[in-house]
């Protein structure tokens, strides 16, 4: 005879807020329904004991537990190495510490040569103001000056208003950075740019500021400038090497957990870059298609064989084409979820 654990029994697991703490003052935000429960969440423990002693993991048993549980987030960054395939299941803790390091040199080399081009690049800051026009040549605004100060001030509530020409001029976005903001010295220059790659990198090098200062930001983690501005570096150096994707709104959205989970700079990047080799296609937009088009016609199929009722729905009101769905699909659900639920649904196998 089965003996079952009546329901008011059972732990109802502990919620992963802790982990992704939202400033009080949110109220807004979704709450995180994932919950961390004891013998069906991936914990610490069973991690470590699915791997051999050279290292070997067993990815069978530990994507199993995944799915019906989940991750702990204590491990969830090391997990995701194996889950984005930044690592083989295969490979031994030698083998991997090895490919570790190889990779941190590559990422400080990409890293150097675009600091070389604008030196905000590593420095603990970024910028939310445009550099360059479209032509290559250097933009001399008050904002620019400003946040490319040659003597490192700082932008305070007090010396604010000294700049409030040329916020005026700028959109809103640029105005939501953090009271104590300090820049260095990036001198401005008359030189005209004439290498088209390096034009349009430095052209998108501030829209990855207005992304970063709206990513996550309920968000207690992005309180410090220094996880903004590691989110600002890891996107400026992936646009630099992605020649035919760059950088598109949205990728911020994908990258920013990797911050989160991965103390490492070079290995919270390979991590991203590994998931925009699954994703890059969906930021490959036409004038006459969008990235995501197949998925967005999969979608419709799908409902239209699961609910026809609700597709016919959708095609009265017009949205037969599903593009409601676009950034949905884009950013895999992170802004229609929590933090937290949003990563539970990424890392749960299907």
């Amino acid at each position: 005879m089965e003996f079952r654990v009546p329901a008011i029994w059972r732990d109802p697991g502990a919620p992963a807020d802790s982990f992704y703490e939202v400033r009080p003052e949110c109220t807004d935000v979704p709450k995180t329904r994932f919950r961390i429960k004891a013998g069906k969440t991936l914990s610490a423990r069973k991690w470590h004991a699915a791997f051999s002693p050279e290292g070997h993991l067993d990815i069978g048993k530990t994507l199993s537990r995944i799915q019906h549980g989940g991750i702990h987030p204590s491990i969830r960054g090391e997990v995701w190495e194996f889950l984005l395939g930044c690592y083989d299941p295969k490979s031994t803790f030698d083998e991997r510490e090895q490919i570790r390091q190889c990779r941190r040199v590559q990422y400080a080399r990409w890293k150097e040569e675009c600091h070389q081009m604008f030196p905000l690049i590593g420095s603990g800051r970024f910028i939310t103001a445009p550099i360059i026009t479209e032509d290559g040549k250097a933009i001399q605004d008050p904002i620019v000056l400003l946040q490319t100060n040659p003597h490192g001030a700082v932008l305070t509530p007090q010396n604010t208003s000294q700049a409030a020409t040329g916020l005026a001029r700028n959109d809103t976005a640029s105005t939501t950075m953090e009271p104590e903001f300090s820049f260095v010295e990036v001198q401005p220059s008359s030189h005209v740019i004439l290498d088209k790659k390096e034009i349009q990198w430095k052209l998108t090098l501030h829209q990855i500021g207005l992304d970063v200062v709206r990513t996550d930001r309920p968000l207690v983690f992005y309180e410090k400038q220094e996880n903004l501005s590691k989110l600002w570096d890891i996107l400026a150096v992936y646009a630099w090497i992605d020649k035919d994707v760059g950088y598109c709104q949205g990728m911020s959205d994908l990258c920013s957990p990797m911050i989160m989970l991965l103390d490492d700079e070079a290995d919270a990047f390979w991590c991203f870059e590994r998931l925009m080799r699954r994703l890059r296609g969906n930021f490959r937009c036409t004038e006459s298609s969008v990235g995501v088009e197949a998925q967005l016609s999969n979608l419709a199929a799908i409902t239209q064989v699961l609910d026809p009722k609700l597709h016919q729905h959708i095609e009265t009101l017009g949205g037969g084409d599903y593009l409601f769905a676009f950034r949905m699909i884009m950013v895999l659900f992170r802004r229609e979820f929590s933090f937290g639920d949003s990563l539970y649904l990424w890392e749960s196998p299907i």
